[in-house]
């Protein structure tokens, strides 16, 4: 009776995963996943305090401690002042979209890749409207860069979090793995993008090399705080140095948003405000309706066996990552597979593989991931439609690419 239950619970769950909200009803993925491991222990599928053991506590902390420390980097006006900064120098379309591409890659790694582009993304259409330009291929560029960019290293997006946790590969081991891949998708990001948009980036027309005026101001900032904006960049670089030397990523994270918070200027409650708490809410359920499922249907001989005959070929582990990631989005994608990949003879590579395939998949479909959701959410809200199909156009190629360039580099 139980396993039939614990089935039914994760089956409704996932279904809520892929197709975003509850039909007739306000509860959206957030939501699904906390009823769902609300009614795993109800109906006692899992006693409460295994249900509390099943949510991966370092996982959740790290993910808290990033966005804290990207929030305040996003109070102090950094993320302005680096808009705007790029917005004044470059003088042809094409290197203002390499620019865009590349630091949002860049912050990405660094910080959450959600997060930046709740920020970037209203910066960057701010702008393209300043200077005249078609704002569409520059905000696509933002969630596409941020994809790849995310992919490099264990603090660059959720899924990454919890390979990290359950694989316990060190920092330096994976951005080493993942950064080549990220470069070429990079790379790649900035070709497809131009060549799709030829009118935009390959015709002669030069940018008025003008300051934008008044200038442009992240969402939650404060405006432009000096003070604020060094102390912001010195945390992330000492989160940075700390992740490289082997300091545990939520340790590293939580010290890191205590010095965020510790300050006379920023408001705490404002920091713990631009917090995702949505997101932290969908990952502790999701950890407990998965745990029901492995504790009352998958035996570790029957995990052993399913991983060892379907997943061991990387390839076929790409594909079946990929599909999953873009059937229920990449996070309850690689909670599905991890019972599955533990068991597999070469796990940690297996791992790599997972956190490329599902991270690189994301860019697929506007569905595929958060990140692009709220590219899209936040382009629509100024007016600025991004189609399926015209994201697709540049998504489809650029997953493919680069997935088959992550297998060939692992």
């Amino acid at each position: 009776m139980h396993a039939l239950l614990a089935a039914l619970i994760f089956a409704a769950t996932y279904l809520v995963m892929a197709v975003g909200r509850v039909p007739g009803w306000q509860v959206e993925r957030a939501g699904a996943a906390f009823i769902g491991a609300v009614a795993m222990v109800a109906t006692g599928v899992l006693p409460l305090a295994d249900a509390f053991a099943a949510i991966d506590l370092g996982t959740i902390l790290l993910l808290l401690g990033m966005m804290v420390v990207a929030a305040a980097l996003a109070a102090s006006g950094f993320f302005a002042l680096a808009t705007e900064a790029v917005a004044a120098r470059v003088r042809h379309p094409l290197a203002l979209l390499a620019a865009i591409v590349a630091a949002t890659a860049l912050l990405s790694a660094l910080l959450v890749n959600d997060t930046v582009c709740l920020v970037l993304a209203p910066l960057v259409l701010a702008v393209a409207r300043r200077l005249r330009r078609d704002p569409v291929p520059y905000l696509i560029a933002v969630a596409l860069a941020a994809n790849v960019g995310g992919a490099a290293t264990l603090t660059g997006n959720p899924q990454n979090m919890i390979v990290g946790a359950a694989s316990a590969i060190p920092y330096r081991a994976f951005a080493a793995s993942l950064t080549p891949p990220a470069l070429f998708g990079v790379a790649l990001a900035v070709v497809l993008v131009a060549l799709l948009w030829p009118g935009e980036f390959l015709a002669p027309a030069r940018l008025a090399a003008a300051r934008l005026d008044p200038p442009v101001a992240a969402p939650e900032s404060r405006g432009l705080e000096r003070g604020l904006v060094a102390k912001g960049l010195a945390v992330a670089l000492g989160l940075v140095v700390a992740l490289l030397a082997g300091v545990p990523p939520p340790e590293a994270a939580l010290a890191a948003a205590a010095l965020s918070i510790a300050s006379r200027r920023l408001p705490t409650a404002a920091l713990l405000a631009a917090v995702d708490w949505q997101l932290l809410v969908m990952f502790s359920g999701l950890f407990v309706v998965v745990r029901g499922l492995e504790a009352r249907l998958l035996t570790p001989d029957a995990v052993a066996a399913i991983g060892h005959l379907a997943l061991a070929r990387m390839p076929l582990l790409a594909l079946v990552t990929a599909a999953l990631s873009n059937i229920v989005s990449n996070v309850p994608a690689v909670l599905v597979l991890k019972p599955f990949v533990a068991a597999l003879p070469d796990a940690p590579r297996a791992w790599r593989v997972v956190a490329m395939a599902s991270t690189f998949a994301g860019n697929f479909t506007i569905l595929g991931s958060v990140a692009n959701l709220i590219v899209v959410q936040q382009a629509r809200a100024e007016g600025v439609e991004i189609g399926f199909w015209t994201y697709w156009r540049v998504g489809a190629p650029l997953t493919l690419a680069t997935i088959g360039f992550g297998l060939f580099w692992l």
